[in-house]
C-alpha cells in the first residue's frame, strides 16, 4: 500500500445534539482524510473533490476513532492456541505461582506461538499498543522475555509496545533483582513488582529496591498490587512518596490498586491528591465480584486511569477474550455511565486519553498532524460504540492497515 492516500467517506464525531439542554445524541460528518507518511496531513468534507491521483480507501461512512491501547496484558502467560484447560483451586497466590511454574514448562505450544495468537486478537479488536508484563524468576531466566519479543518482533510496524519486567513471584521472595536489571539492560521498560506487603513480606524493602531499579535504568515502574483496605492505601501512599523523592513522577503504575475500591470516598478523593500529585497511574482490569479503583472519581482528580484486560485464558483465570472495548463497556455499565456524554467519555481509558469529542462537546480528535492510527467502527458514534461494543472492520497503525480491509480505487 502507498504510504501516501485518501481515507475517503469517513464518519467523524463533531459535537453533541442538544433539546431543552438536554444532550439527546451526537453530531457526524462525513469526511476525507489525507494521510502522508503515517500522519493525518489533510482533513476535508466529504461534499469537496479530490483533485490529485492518490489511492483512495473507502470508509463507507464507517465511524473512525483513535486505535486502542491495552495497558495490561500478559502475553507470556497465556493459553490461547494450547489446549482446553480450567483452573485448578488453590489456597493462596504462593500455590498459584506452584502451578504455573508446574505448567507452563509442558505446553506443547511455545510461549512465542501463544504470544502471536493473542496479538493477533489484539489487532482485529483495535489494539495499536500493548503495554505487556513477563515474568522473570529463578527457574525461567530470561526465556519469557526472549521468547515475548520475537512475538513482538513478529507484528513489527502492525503495533507499538511497553515490556514490563515483571517479578511475578516477588521481587524480594525469589531473589529477582539481577533478572529484573539484565531485562531492562535487554529492552523491558519498566519495572514491576507484586504485593510488596503479602508476596515480599517487606513493603519498604521492596519499595526501595523497584525505585532504585527504576532510577538506575532510567525507566519506569508498574506494580501489581493486590492488597485490600489499608494495607494497600498504605503501600500506594509510600510509592508515591518514593516516586516523588527519585524524580519518578509520571513513570509510575499502579495495576489494580484494589485498595482504593475499599474505602471511602472521602478517602478515596485524598488518596487520589496523593495519586495525582506524584503523577502515578492507576490501570484496572474492572474486574467482577470485587471492589475496583473508583475509575470516575479518580478521573476527576486529576488521576491518569487505563483499562487493560489483564489475565486471558492462563491459569490464573480461564476467562478472557482480549477485546479491551468489550471490557471498557463492562466498566461504563458498572459504573452506571449510560447518558450519551458519559459513554463517549469512557473511550478515554483505552485511548491513552484520546477522544474525538471533549467533555465539553467540542471536536478535538482527529486534527491535522494526528498519528493515522485508527479502528473503523460500524457505529454510528462514540456512544454506541462503548455500549454496543460495536464490530470492529478496520485498525490502522501509523497509516498501514494492519487488520481487515478497505476498499481501494485510484479513481
Amino acid at each position: 500500500m502507498s504510504s501516501n492516500y485518501w481515507l475517503t467517506n469517513a464518519r467523524l464525531e463533531t459535537g453533541y445534539q442538544f433539546n431543552n439542554g438536554i444532550i439527546t445524541g451526537t453530531k457526524t460528518e462525513i469526511s476525507h482524510l489525507l494521510i502522508k507518511d503515517g500522519i493525518i496531513a489533510k482533513i476535508i468534507s466529504a461534499d469537496e473533490t479530490i483533485t490529485d491521483d492518490l489511492p483512495k480507501k473507502d470508509v463507507k461512512q464507517f465511524l473512525i476513532l483513535p486505535s486502542f491501547v491495552e495497558k495490561h496484558c500478559h502475553l507470556d502467560k497465556t493459553l490461547l492456541g494450547d489446549r482446553w484447560r480450567a483452573v485448578t483451586p488453590v489456597k493462596n497466590i504462593f500455590g498459584r505461582f506452584e502451578i504455573e511454574k508446574t505448567v507452563l514448562p509442558t505446553l506443547e505450544t511455545t510461549t512465542q506461538e501463544r504470544a502471536e495468537k493473542l496479538l493477533d486478537i489484539y489487532l482485529k479488536s483495535g489494539v495499536t499498543h500493548v503495554r505487556t508484563h513477563v515474568d522473570l524468576y529463578p527457574e525461567v531466566g530470561l526465556k519469557n522475555l526472549e521468547e515475548v519479543q520475537k512475538a513482538l518482533q513478529t507484528f513489527e510496524g502492525k503495533l507499538s509496545y511497553e515490556i514490563v519486567a515483571f517479578p511475578q513471584h516477588g521481587l524480594l521472595l525469589s531473589k529477582a533483582k539481577d533478572l529484573v536489571r539484565e531485562a531492562i539492560r535487554q529492552g523491558a521498560n519498566f519495572v514491576g513488582g507484586v504485593d510488596p506487603a503479602t508476596v515480599d513480606g517487606d513493603i519498604e524493602a521492596s519499595l526501595q529496591e523497584m525505585v532504585e531499579l527504576a532510577v538506575e535504568g532510567n525507566v519506569g515502574i508498574d506494580l501489581h498490587l493486590h492488597d485490600a483496605d489499608h494495607l494497600g492505601i498504605f503501600t500506594m501512599k509510600r510509592l508515591a512518596k518514593l516516586a516523588k523523592e527519585a524524580g519518578l513522577q509520571g513513570k509510575v503504575a499502579i495495576s489494580h490498586a484494589f485498595g482504593l475500591g475499599d474505602i471511602s470516598e472521602v478517602q478515596a478523593e485524598a488518596m487520589a491528591e496523593i495519586l495525582a500529585d506524584a503523577g502515578i497511574t492507576i490501570i484496572t482490569s474492572v474486574p467482577l465480584g470485587r471492589k475496583f479503583p473508583p475509575v470516575g472519581l479518580l478521573h476527576r482528580k486529576g488521576v491518569s486511569v487505563a483499562v487493560g484486560c489483564d489475565n486471558i485464558f492462563d491459569v490464573w483465570s480461564p476467562f478472557g477474550n482480549g477485546d479491551i472495548l468489550e471490557r471498557v463497556s463492562r466498566l461504563a455499565e458498572i459504573s452506571g455511565w449510560s447518558n450519551e456524554k458519559a459513554l463517549a467519555q469512557t473511550l478515554y481509558f483505552i485511548t491513552g486519553g484520546k477522544t474525538p469529542l471533549n467533555s465539553e462537546g467540542k471536536q478535538i480528535w482527529p486534527k491535522v498532524g494526528d498519528e493515522a492510527s485508527i479502528v473503523v467502527v460500524d457505529a454510528s458514534c462514540s456512544a454506541e460504540t462503548i455500549a454496543r461494543r460495536s464490530k470492529r472492520i478496520a485498525t490502522m497503525f501509523k497509516g498501514e492497515i494492519v487488520s481487515g480491509s478497505l476498499e481501494t480505487s485510484k479513481e
